[in-house]
């Protein structure tokens, strides 16, 4: 399974969840809008330190993030078969 895809999903994901912007969220990162954007749309491939920023700008730690991009990729590989 390639988690690289379902990384940007689950950064979406949990950045609904504690209802936040892409610009809140990139301020409380240190990283630009556009970036953040560009992650979870999967036209980014961030670096380890970059998705760390982003999980401390969403409260979470990075193994969450990981574990929320195995769910989804489960879930949408299981919706193929």
């Amino acid at each position: 399974m390639d988690l690289a895809e379902f990384v940007g999903p689950a950064i979406r994901q949990h950045r609904q969840l504690v209802r936040i912007s892409q610009e809140e969220l990139a301020a409380r990162s240190g990283l630009d809008r556009t970036y953040v954007s560009g992650v979870e749309r999967g036209r980014r491939n961030p670096t380890v330190e970059a998705l760390q920023k982003l999980a401390n700008g969403l409260g979470s730690d990075l193994d969450v993030i990981f574990a929320t991009a195995r769910q989804i990729a489960t879930l949408r590989t299981a919706r193929r078969s």
